[in-house]
């Protein structure tokens, strides 16, 4: 079951054979995070690359007072501090559950050794890019787009998002205050 829940996810990406999936899901344990539990704390390396099967996570960083959203992730996707999984050192970045989830993770070692056979270099490279192009996007959108146009991007995204994260982590993502995103969803008001 899981080989086919990480062959749909992936297909838009590439559409690797199920027996990809499944010697990638052999490798994978089951585990479960409550909401606000930590995932990997900043100045730590990752040890793990996760796949979402329920429930959402975010990446932050301390800057100033408090910690910053840098990226969601929810369900049916990979997350992790994959900066720190690449380099196989400690980073400032705090991956965390924004709500009770369901993951399963592959051990960094276990992921590279996949990276060694064809198809998983494939895999590794078409989620690097696709990585990359969802990160320049977001800070094109940082810089060209007011912050009800990101905010009405990030509905689009995750129409259900506001039932899921908190608003400070929504606010913290797009960059403003909880009180102008208050602005913003209730402009009436």
């Amino acid at each position: 079951m899981l080989a086919e829940i990480l062959k749909k996810s992936f297909e838009r990406y590439f559409n690797a054979p199920i027996e990809v999936w499944k010697e990638f899901a052999d490798l994978c344990e089951s585990i479960h995070f409550a909401k606000d539990e930590i995932i990997k704390h900043q100045h730590k390396a990752e040890k793990y690359f996760y796949f979402i099967i329920k429930g959402s996570a975010g990446i932050f960083l301390w800057k100033e007072n408090n910690f910053v959203c840098l990226d969601f992730a929810f369900d049916n996707n990979f997350c992790g501090d994959y900066m720190s999984l690449l380099t196989q050192k400690p980073t400032e970045l705090e991956v965390v559950a924004l709500e009770k989830s369901e993951m399963v993770r592959i051990s960094r070692n276990d992921f590279y050794m996949l990276s060694q056979k064809s198809v998983g270099q494939v895999i590794m490279q078409k989620s690097a890019e696709s990585s990359f192009v969802e990160k320049q996007q977001q800070q094109i959108e940082l810089l060209t787009k007011t912050a009800e146009e990101r905010y009405r991007i990030l509905q689009t995204k995750f129409p259900n998002i506001h039932q899921r994260i908190a608003q400070k982590h929504i606010a913290s993502y797009l960059g403003i205050t909880p009180q102008s995103l208050s602005r913003i969803r209730n402009p009436a008001g």
